[in-house]
């Protein structure tokens, strides 16, 4: 199991998918490391995967690493349990549901990627520099009405290097990852507490989550589920919101656009169904939740990104007392890493796994949805799934519909601990 304090941690985030590669074929779907500072079992078994994101509070607690922790928050939303994690998630979903999209955060989703798109013609695009842009302003804009300029510049740099000190170990020595992203978390905080400062001394009137968010939590009769929530908590809420628009979302449309442009036919009838959406509309009209409903094909691309590239690898549970799963006893307080990568390539669930199909996910296989665990499960679901959706949905259309493009080099991806293009992933682009 490695060295005692690290364990196997180096390897496992050097080599990642390789290193559970090897173990699997040498112990089976469940196995035993010690990763990010814990005792953990890894397991690679579907059904089991799937009984355990769905059978949370049967010995089963979140278990993520204590880097995670110091730099999203205790109160984050991964992290909570039991009524916290209802009050909190009700909150969230008060912010992001399908009616607080349709009625409210489309319109801004669309004036946003109108603006977005300008100026691309005849350039050379960093595409992950782009889309990673895009999904940090979208959320600034829609949790503290935030436009692009001086304040959002800063606030993004900082929470770049949060992100990027949520998978390391907990080492707080300068140089680190853990030391930049606790750091970079500090600063956010400073940030976002100016901004309810501001908010609480102003007469103005916003439209944005954290107007909503304080407006609940001083309403006098206690009926919104937030008033439940403290400052400290609303913070790490915020931080939870914003990260959970950020890094999944800019990652799988930076991919969309990597498959469509290896797969012709795909981008073909993507690009069809966004211009008959475009066909019916009169000057000036926007898309709305209808032409969003009716991207079928447009969501089979995404989930198939989501699968093929595993933008995320996996999820940490903690047993609360002493667990027995496949025969194998899993000691109290140890941790259980939901591996999600061999599920997505499984053959059987998916023929030809390798190949980018968005098709397969028309033929509704009752397996391949049911251990599709992409978005969570259970009481875990990503409250933020729809809003997701919508905003890499509209990215694809404004994009398709308006370019072309082709790669121009450094299309080298990694896929572990995230999936990245370390040297940018460019490409040049052209009016449609």
């Amino acid at each position: 199991m490695g060295w005692p304090l690290f364990g196997e941690t180096s390897d496992f985030l050097k080599s990642g998918q390789k290193f559970i590669k090897i173990r699997r074929a040498r112990y089976g779907e469940l196995f035993r490391s010690h990763i990010l500072g814990c005792p953990t079992v890894i397991s690679t078994d579907p059904a089991l995967n799937r009984y355990i994101l769905l059978n949370e509070g049967r010995g089963l607690i979140p278990g993520y690493p204590q880097s995670m922790l110091d730099i999203l928050g205790k109160w984050n939303i991964a992290a909570v349990q039991n009524s916290l994690h209802k009050t909190m998630r009700g909150a969230m979903l008060a912010l992001i549901n399908p009616s607080m999209i349709k009625d409210h955060l489309l319109s801004d989703i669309n004036n946003f990627m109108d603006i977005h798109f300008q100026h691309w013609n005849d350039r050379v695009i960093n595409l992950q520099d782009k889309t990673k842009e895009m999904a940090l302003l979208l959320s600034l804009k829609q949790v503290m009405s935030m436009n692009s300029g001086p304040k959002a510049e800063a606030f993004m740099l900082e929470f770049y290097k949060l992100v990027e000190g949520t998978i390391s170990m907990p080492i707080n020595l300068p140089g680190t990852s853990y030391r930049r992203g606790f750091q970079a978390r500090e600063n956010v905080l400073r940030m976002l507490r100016e901004v309810l400062r501001e908010r609480r001394a102003s007469t103005d009137t916003h439209n944005d989550m954290i107007a909503m968010l304080l407006n609940d939590k001083e309403e006098e009769d206690g009926a919104s589920v937030n008033s439940k929530l403290t400052d400290e908590q609303i913070l790490d809420l915020l931080i939870s919101i914003i990260n959970a628009g950020y890094e999944t979302v800019s990652t799988t449309t930076m991919m969309a656009v990597k498959y469509l442009h290896d797969n012709p036919e795909a981008l073909r009838q993507l690009r069809e169904e966004h211009l008959a959406i475009k066909r019916r509309k009169n000057p000036g009209e926007t898309v709305n939740w209808d032409d969003y409903k009716s991207m079928k094909f447009t969501r089979s691309v995404i989930y198939e990104t989501l699968r093929i590239a595993t933008i995320v690898n996996g999820v940490l549970r903690k047993t609360t007392q002493d667990m027995e799963m496949k025969g194998f006893l899993i000691p109290k307080g140890w941790r259980i890493y939901v591996y999600m990568a061999e599920t997505n390539q499984d053959n059987f669930l998916y023929p030809d796994f390798s190949t980018f199909n968005p098709w397969r996910w028309q033929e509704k296989n009752g397996d391949s949805l049911l251990y599709f665990m992409a978005f969570g499960g259970g009481s875990r679901l990503c409250p933020g799934k729809e809003l997701g959706l919508v905003e890499i949905s509209m990215f694809l259309h404004y994009f398709v519909t308006r370019y072309r493009w082709e790669e121009v080099g450094g299309d080298e991806i990694l896929s572990f601990p995230r999936v990245v293009a370390p040297k940018g992933l460019r490409i040049k682009v052209s009016e449609y």
